[in-house]
């Protein structure tokens, strides 16, 4: 008895409240849950509207207005600048032996060499130079390098039809330099993972003392050309 009196209040209670309601009520309902209709305020749409309105403004400004300097913009002059600061003792490196050679036993430039490494070769080379997709930079062979001063055009233009890219187009001609006689300096430092590719070269030759480097050793030469060893040989 109880029981039904309570769902009888229950009933009447619910119907009391659609009757009351029923002009907030959209006229939906599910599981004994009513929709009611509660539209955002007028001043809501206004916002909204304005924010699209604005954002077509915003486009054209951060695009193509001059007023608006771009954030690329702005992070390649400050690049610029710390470059000119970083490199306003070296001057311009030019791609020669002996200079590579110097810098080669710099610590201070192949620590940023190596640096310039890490942002620019790890992804192929591996971050210990010992290869993954690109060639081992630590064993005496080499494919597309015959002297020290083949590094830095192969850095600057690339190779392998692009699958190495041309770097010269993304770093400054100093990194260019200090990335080559860094990568010199790795050679022979360890074992890499991938197989021997290319030719076995001379080793680099000896730094001269205030001058040019010193040229090739004889026993360098029979590395680099067994070939023609064995035919002065006979």
């Amino acid at each position: 008895m109880a029981d039904s009196n309570t769902t009888s209040s229950t009933t009447r209670s619910k119907t009391g409240d659609q009757a009351a309601g029923s002009t907030l009520s959209t006229g939906h309902e599910y599981d004994g849950i009513q929709e009611y209709d509660n539209p955002t305020p007028a001043w809501w749409h206004i916002i909204w509207l304005a924010t699209i309105v604005l954002s077509v403004f915003y486009f054209y400004m951060s695009l193509w207005s001059p007023m608006f300097v771009h954030q690329t913009e702005r992070l390649v002059s400050a690049q610029e600048e710390e470059i000119k600061v970083l490199f306003a003792d070296l001057g311009t490196l030019e791609n020669e032996q002996q200079t590579l050679l110097t810098l080669m036993e710099d610590e201070k430039w192949m620590t940023f060499g190596a640096a310039v490494y890490r942002g620019a070769c790890v992804s192929c080379h591996g971050a210990d130079a010992g290869g993954s997709v690109g060639p081992d930079m630590l064993d005496d062979y080499y494919i597309n390098v015959a002297s020290i001063t083949d590094i830095h055009d192969i850095i600057r233009d690339g190779a392998a039809g692009g699958a190495m890219p041309a770097w010269g187009k993304r770093l400054h001609p100093n990194e260019v330099v200090l990335l080559s006689a860094y990568i010199a300096k790795l050679r022979g430092t360890g074992d890499g993972i991938r197989p021997p590719e290319g030719e076995i070269i001379a080793p680099w030759p000896a730094r001269a003392e205030g001058g040019a480097a010193d040229e090739p050793t004889e026993e360098a030469q029979t590395m680099a050309d067994p070939a023609a060893a064995d035919s002065a040989g006979s």
